[in-house]
């Protein structure tokens, strides 16, 4: 970020983001660390956590984030990891944030969803008092795009509360797992989807 103060809801002008892109796509190969056989016996997983240890690895990843946001007035983390990053990105955008959590976490009253994974069903939850985002406009921010499930029960859980859901931002989409094509299906294919790298 500049050193100037940008105003609430500007983005990085494209320049920046675009050698932000170069700079994390880099800091990505340096750092990021393949295990195998996790989650489960055949899937390497790529381990991003020494990325964002990694001063340059997270400065650069968040303002790639923001590449192509404009007009934002909120940014929405999922829990966990994107909390990590949807603090930086609003400070980025300078605009607020709001965490999405999981079920449980919050205390009442909230906004509830509920929704299918794979191995069962999950909860996400916002508050449902304290704070009025009826109107704004939202980039919603988490680590890695997978299947797309939680993307999509985000994003309802926001338009229910009455935001508009402008655009997704993640650090990595897993090929294969027709994530983009479920928040397409739920969400609508001229919903933006941003991704720093395909892995």
């Amino acid at each position: 970020m500049t050193d100037d103060v940008r105003k609430a809801g500007s983005a990085p002008d494209d320049d920046i983001t675009t050698r932000a892109l170069d700079e994390a796509r880099r800091a990505i190969d340096d750092h990021a660390r393949m295990v195998a056989d996790f989650p489960a016996p055949g899937i390497d997983f790529k381990d991003l956590t020494p990325v964002l240890a990694d001063p340059v690895g997270l400065s650069s990843v968040v303002t790639a984030l923001t590449h192509g946001c404009r007009g934002i007035d909120l940014v929405a983390g999922i829990d966990a990891r994107g909390f990590l990053l949807g603090g930086a990105v609003a400070r980025e955008l300078a605009v607020g944030v709001l965490a999405v959590r999981k079920g449980g976490k919050l205390p009442p009253p909230v906004h509830s969803t509920s929704y299918t994974l794979e191995y069962g069903t999950a909860v996400l939850e916002i508050p449902a008092s304290g704070i009025d985002i009826s109107g704004m406009r939202v980039l919603l921010v988490d680590d890695v795009l997978a299947t797309g499930g939680t993307v999509v029960a985000a994003a309802q859980l926001l338009h229910r509360a009455g935001a508009d859901v402008v655009g997704v931002a993640v650090i990595m989409e897993l090929d294969g797992l027709g994530g983009r094509a479920t928040i397409a299906e739920g969400l609508g294919a001229d919903l933006p989807v941003h991704t720093v790298v395909n892995g």
